[in-house]
Parts: structure tokens; sequence; C-alpha cells
């Protein structure tokens, strides 16, 4: 029996001088890049993954519709905040920032820069009273929005029911809805939506 615990701390001994002579770098953090556009998914929930899938999959849609091979022109847009209708922190501005810069650069559609309004008009009036004649933004040559585009997330959990297993299944089912209004008449004149659904399965016993 002694033999037995000797060998036993012998063991333990042996793996402690190992890690310490190797400055214990399996404790150490571990870092490195990684193809933002791997496409791998680590566990059933929303990711980066989904962010430009969405993203190009609406954009796509919107950009091959009868709506917009109906535009004489570049129709003027802006993107809304989306509704997060889900029980997680979604990033929503990065996905609607993402479908904003794919539309622009098609060329096919134009954009006002609602979000920096305010700060665009404290320059106009500083320009105004400030700079020469001539020289200064013009006041009132904004351009009007015809289209606005808004959106809503939505999401389903579920999980597999109480029995005798070694794994749990998880799934998520989300749905991205977006549409474009015309501002002037109110009318929905295109909508679109994406989904997706996975599963995951997560072992009871380990780390």
């Amino acid at each position: 029996m002694k033999k037995i615990i000797f060998a036993g701390l012998g063991v333990v001994g042996l793996s402690m001088a190992m890690l310490m002579s190797t400055g214990c770098s399996a404790f150490r953090v571990s870092v490195k890049e990684v193809d933002p556009t791997d496409g791998r998914h680590y566990d059933q929930n929303y990711d980066q993954t989904d962010l430009q899938k969405l993203s190009k999959d609406i954009c796509n849609q919107l950009l091959d519709s009868p709506f917009m091979s109906k535009q004489t022109e570049q129709p003027i847009m802006m993107i809304a905040p989306l509704n997060n209708n889900t029980d997680e922190h979604i990033d929503t501005k990065s996905l609607t920032d993402k479908m904003r810069v794919t539309l622009l650069q098609s060329g096919k559609v134009r954009f006002v820069n609602e979000t920096a309004r305010k700060k665009i008009m404290d320059e106009q009036g500083y320009q105004a009273a400030n700079v020469t004649p001539g020289q200064n933004a013009a006041i009132g040559n904004q351009l009007g929005v015809k289209y606005m585009i808004t959106g809503s997330f939505t999401k389903i959990n579920k999980a597999s029911g109480k029995q005798v297993r070694v794994s749990k299944k998880l799934f998520s089912y989300y749905k991205l809805t977006m549409e474009v209004t015309d501002i002037t008449t109110g009318e929905m004149v295109w909508i679109a939506e994406h989904e997706i659904a996975r599963e995951a399965s997560k072992p009871l016993i380990g780390w």
C-alpha cells in the first residue's frame, strides 16, 4: 500500500516539476489571429458569422427586388435602429452599419447621415456666423429621405427535456425581418426576412 502511495506521489511530483520547468505554459493565456469569415460557430447563439450572413442576404434581397428595379434614380434612404425582441444583447448597430456599407458600395442607394445631423447643424450654424460668405456651407440644402429601412430581431430558445442522457441539446431560432417604407405615403414597399436555426449538444459532465 505504501509503495502505491509513494508511486502516486512520485507521479504528482514529476508532473509538477514538468509544469515548473516549462514556466507553467499550460496555464498561460494564448492569443492567435483568426479569420473573421471563418464561418465556425462555437455555440448555438448569434455570433459574428450570423451578422455577416444576415447583412449579405438581406442586402442582396433588397438590391435584387422588383422595388429596386423600378427605381429610375438612386433612392435616398436611412436605416433606423433595429428592434431587439430577443432575451439577449445583440449589437444591432453593427448589423445596420454593415448593411449600410453593402448597400452604399453597391452604387444603387444613397444615404443621409442621420446620426450626425446635430453635429452638421452645429457646424452649419458656426459657419453661418464665422466663415467668410461664399465659403460657408449653405443652410437648408440637406437632402430629404424618401425611404426608411426598419427591422426587428426575434428569438426562440428550446432545450431537451429531463431524461437519462450524457448531453443536453440546446436549440436557438432567430428571425430578422426588414422593411422599407415610403415616408411620404407610409406605404411599405418592400419586406424580407432571414431565419437562423441552430442546435448544439452540451455535455453534462466535463469542463
